[in-house]
């Protein structure tokens, strides 16, 4: 892991806080092992502000590129539950793939529970569309 731990900015941070106390109301199984997975890594996060955030960090609103060890490879923009379209590729935090990658840098491998059982991902690209979601609207 490039950061030592994950790295969220600190607005996101609270909002992701926020999303996770409701955790344990998750009726889908792997869902909630994932939520609770990201939550025990949020304790030891790095949080920074706004200014402070590296671009190859995984944050909301950003275009990832991964690889698994299988040979798969999977584009797609991490975004809020609400912009949530599979169709489109928008895949929100509240889904297991988006609580493996929230935080991790371009190059970080991270291994992470689904549906289909264990993966091990490689995230290939990291791209911010600056684009980020209004915290205080939400917050």
């Amino acid at each position: 892991m490039k950061y030592e731990n994950l790295v969220i900015e600190k607005k996101e941070y609270v909002l992701l806080k926020r999303m996770m106390n409701l955790s344990g109301y998750y009726k889908d199984n792997t869902l909630r092992k994932s939520v609770e997975k990201l939550v025990g890594e949020m304790e030891f996060a790095k949080i920074y502000d706004e200014i402070e955030m590296p671009n190859d960090v995984i944050r909301f609103n950003t275009n990832i590129t991964i690889v698994s060890d299988n040979g798969w490879q999977k584009e797609f923009k991490l975004v809020m539950p609400t912009d949530s379209d599979i169709k489109n590729n928008k895949i929100s935090i509240l889904t297991p793939m988006g609580a493996a990658v929230i935080g991790y840098s371009e190059g970080d491998t991270v291994t992470w529970e689904f549906p289909s059982g264990e993966q091990k991902l490689t995230i290939k690209k990291v791209s911010q569309e600056n684009e980020h979601i209004d915290l205080n609207m939400v917050l």
